[in-house]
């Protein structure tokens, strides 16, 4: 099991991903409790490159089950950051 990054760390790893599949995201303007998939415009194969992203990334197996837990920039830190 990997251990929950902080929330620094875990902020620096969702827009690294962010910007991986969405190369011109400025992500300052995003507000925090947007959900991404509207603002960035991400499609479902988007979505899951950004997972997949986070996952290798982070270290963190992320499951289906999970998704939900992935719409705005603070639930995927308090996500990446929270301990299992």
């Amino acid at each position: 099991m990997t251990a929950p990054l902080s929330t620094e760390a875990a902020r620096e790893v969702v827009a690294q991903s962010l910007r991986t599949v969405v190369p011109g995201a400025v992500l300052d303007t995003v507000d925090p409790d947007e959900d991404l998939r509207e603002v960035l415009e991400l499609d479902s194969l988007d979505f899951l490159a950004f997972v997949e992203r986070l996952s290798e990334r982070s270290g963190r197996r992320i499951e289906e089950d999970d998704y939900d837990k992935l719409d705005t920039l603070d639930s995927c830190v308090r996500f990446l950051s929270d301990a299992r």
